[in-house]
């Protein structure tokens, strides 16, 4: 029988599944709706369709390096008791092995997931179902470079790669894989910590620099100086702000005075040999997801029927 769209929309809005949940259900049940909305069941995907719902907002950030390629992903769940759990943790480590090799996340999740016979997507639904919490690929990032080391660092790891912030620093040089590991550990640590918005000034978002330009100038006009004097006012605060989220132009946490731009440069001259940074990631898990609070008190009412 042929599978036709509307019987996949069918048997999705009949169970929450997935798409290609179900149009392998309907393929494996000749078309039958019943007998898919049974296969889903006992198969437990329809159980964690219901899940889908929930917020996730906890989770893990997974990192891995190739030396000169490296990978971010974030797998998020309900609760952070989930990124104790053994399972939950090797899907993470294999995700961000695997994420690699994939361009997106659309891709990745149709990847085959080692050593299971499913593929990411039913790898993620069967820990839904097993576990028992909504869980979300929320997303991934890679850098390269064409020599030199990207270099991860996870702050705070729960398991070796795994953690809540996961960073990469891509470093294109022709110096030893030590110095520059050396090198991306440090500099990986201060973007954690520091959070920069942009490399350098020339990648900063056009609208955050607008945006914080305006603000000086009406804070500078509300103390009564006319626009003209304002806007003049203005430049000296906007390279104090440059200073602050710029990457290469911030002060390097680890000794308090350097710029970070001054510390690639001394390890260039100790190396011997030009270091570029070219680029960096950092994944903050949960960062941006409007968290749910819960009412507990209701909760129980309505379990007990009041």
């Amino acid at each position: 029988m042929s599978i036709t769209a509307a019987l996949v929309k069918d048997l999705r809005e009949a169970t929450g599944a997935g798409m290609m949940d179900c149009k392998k259900a309907l393929t494996e049940t000749n078309g039958d709706l019943d007998g898919a909305i049974d296969w889903l069941r006992k198969k437990g995907l329809s159980a964690a369709a219901k899940k889908s719902s929930r917020v996730a907002s906890e989770g893990l950030v997974g990192a891995s390096s190739t030396g000169n390629s490296g990978t971010l992903v974030e797998v998020n769940s309900e609760t952070d008791f989930v990124a104790r759990n053994d399972a939950f943790q090797a899907f993470v480590a294999g995700l961000a092995g695997l994420a690699g090799n994939a361009d997106n996340i659309e891709a990745l999740t149709g990847m085959d997931f080692p050593g299971t016979g499913r593929t990411v997507a039913e790898e993620l639904t069967h820990n839904i179902a097993t576990i028992g919490e909504n869980m979300t690929i929320r997303r991934m990032t890679k850098l390269s470079v064409s020599e030199g080391s990207v270099v991860t660092y996870i702050h705070n790891a729960a398991a070796e790669g795994l953690g809540r912030i996961g960073v990469l620093v891509a470093l294109e040089s022709a110096a030893s894989a030590d110095a520059l590991t050396a090198l991306g550990k440090q500099l990986a640590m201060h973007v954690a910590a520091a959070a920069p918005a942009s490399l350098s000034a020339d990648d900063l978002d056009p609208e955050m620099v607008a945006k914080e330009r305006q603000i000086l100038i009406d804070q500078a006009m509300q103390s009564g100086k006319p626009q003209d004097i304002a806007e003049k006012m203005v430049e000296g605060r906007m390279k104090k702000f440059l200073k602050e989220v710029v990457l290469l132009d911030q002060v390097f946490v680890v000794d308090g005075e350097t710029p970070v731009h001054q510390v690639i440069e001394n390890a260039a001259k100790d190396a011997g040999t030009p270091i570029t940074m070219t680029g960096f990631a950092r994944f903050n898990l949960g960062e941006g997801i409007e968290k749910e609070e819960e009412d507990f008190a209701a909760e129980v009412a309505a379990t007990l029927g009041n």
